[in-house]
């Protein structure tokens, strides 16, 4: 809003037609929730991601069989997912490098391609199960070859990182993060015991059966994953060093309040909007599908086509909308943090802002994450099956690479000044300790 020679930046004439007549008061808020959303990237999209296609199956599943009861996991797993999401924030901002990228710089080579290695593996199965399940919903809502759409989301996605520009792009994926309101939508059209419901969130219920440990495991290995902690670092690393303003806060200490208090706000918003959506699923499916007595949900397309029956067409529309526009969202992220990591270990130019023929080897390992991706679903393999042994995978990545990313935070000689400690850091000691029982119960449900 550019102000006039005169300095009668009040005159109404001077801001163009019909602009007058808003007050200023609320042009100024305007301005100021279009700044705000502009602030929110790394942590937003980190969060909405979280809420991807295999989520949502994992998510309707527990609704589906546990109804109510299992809600309470969502209100324990939001400090944990916020903590652990911060500090991966602060490390690649403070540093300018990613967990990889700090990894290789401070411990083994042989335990980061471990690391990498179960990190590829992991995201290119969730690929895969979440391709599938895009194009199970696409099939739903229009018809047609499932294999068809699994190509053709999955080529979309790639080429839109490849080639779309970065700052488009990351706003694209903001606004993707718009799509998961469908559940809020499915949500409203269901029949919701509020009392009860109110009461599986707040109070917890728990019963000691390997089927619900098991659900709580699947639960703690959807919400913490690995993947969104090498993207919310390399993100943050990314936009540092795009902006010609920014420097590694190693560099610019006096910047290190502004950015931690961005960081905070932008994972607390982002994992907050997760959780609250993974909380409409899991309601969803409990006043619907478990109270009419279908428990037997796998997939995210499978409750969208229950739904029909239970909440009506607009019901199953929406739900599957929503499984596509996350889809969308995932994808993107999930190849990318494989990438990253990659990249980062083997010290190569990384980077969603550079240009392909700058940063070739990334970009091949990206493509090939979601190549293979699209290839599984070609192959004789139950996604399923896939996506249980990607849970495992993740679980199993998660404990370690939580336990070196608290460690780094807690280096002088990597963060300096800026080491993590106070609440924030028992609190990712906890988010650690939690994913590590989770893991336990997981192996002993296994087992027996």
């Amino acid at each position: 809003m550019k102000h006039s020679a005169r300095g009668d930046a009040e005159d109404p004439a001077s801001f163009g037609p019909g602009v007058g007549d808003v007050p200023k008061v609320q042009r100024l808020e305007t301005f100021r929730l279009r700044g705000f959303f502009k602030t929110l990237g790394p942590g937003l999209i980190t969060g909405a991601s979280d809420d991807d296609p295999s989520g949502i199956g994992t998510y309707s599943q527990a609704g589906a069989q546990l109804g109510y009861g299992i809600s309470w996991t969502m209100l324990l797993t939001f400090p944990l997912m916020v903590a652990i999401q911060e500090i991966s924030g602060r490390v690649g901002r403070v540093t300018g490098h990613g967990i990889a990228g700090n990894v290789c710089r401070h411990y083994s080579g042989k335990l980061l391609a471990a690391i990498v290695v179960l990190l590829f593996t992991a995201n290119t199965i969730n690929i895969a199960a979440d391709l599938a399940a895009m194009a199970d919903a696409t099939k739903l809502l229009i018809g047609g070859h499932p294999l068809l759409y699994v190509v053709a989301f999955g080529a979309i996605s790639v080429l839109a990182q490849i080639f779309f520009d970065y700052k488009r792009y990351v706003a694209v994926l903001k606004w993707l993060t718009l799509c998961l309101f469908a559940y809020v939508g499915a949500l409203a059209v269901a029949k919701v015991d509020w009392p009860q419901a109110a009461a599986g969130v707040l109070i917890p219920q728990v019963t000691w059966s390997s089927g619900y440990l098991t659900t709580i495991v699947a639960i703690f290995g959807t919400t913490i994953s690995p993947y969104l902690f090498f993207w919310q670092a390399s993100q943050e690393a990314e936009d540092e060093r795009i902006d010609p303003h920014k420097k590694p806060l190693t560099k610019s200490p006096q910047d290190a309040p502004r950015e931690f208090q961005r960081i905070r706000a932008d994972t607390i918003i982002g994992m907050a909007f997760s959780n609250l959506i993974a909380l409409a699923i899991i309601i969803t499916a409990a006043a619907t599908l478990h109270a009419s007595g279908r428990t037997d949900i796998e997939t995210s397309a499978q409750a969208a086509e229950a739904l029909k029956p239970i909440a009506g067409p607009f019901a199953e529309w929406i739900f599957a909308l929503g499984i596509v526009g996350t889809g969308l969202l995932a994808i993107p992220v999930l190849a990318g943090s494989a990438a990253y990591a990659v990249g980062e270990g083997r010290r190569w130019p990384v980077g969603l802002a550079r240009k392909p023929k700058q940063a070739v080897a990334f970009y091949s390992v990206l493509a090939l994450s979601a190549v293979l991706g699209i290839a599984i679903n070609f192959a004789p393999i139950n996604p399923i099956s896939a996506l249980y042994w990607s849970a495992v995978i993740n679980g199993v990545l998660a404990v370690p690479v939580m336990v070196l990313l608290m460690l780094i935070a807690r280096r002088r000689d990597v963060m300096h000044r800026f080491t993590v400690h106070g609440p924030l850091y028992w609190l990712g000691w906890l988010s650690t300790a939690a994913m590590g029982l989770s893991v336990v119960a997981m192996a002993v449900g296994y087992l027996l």
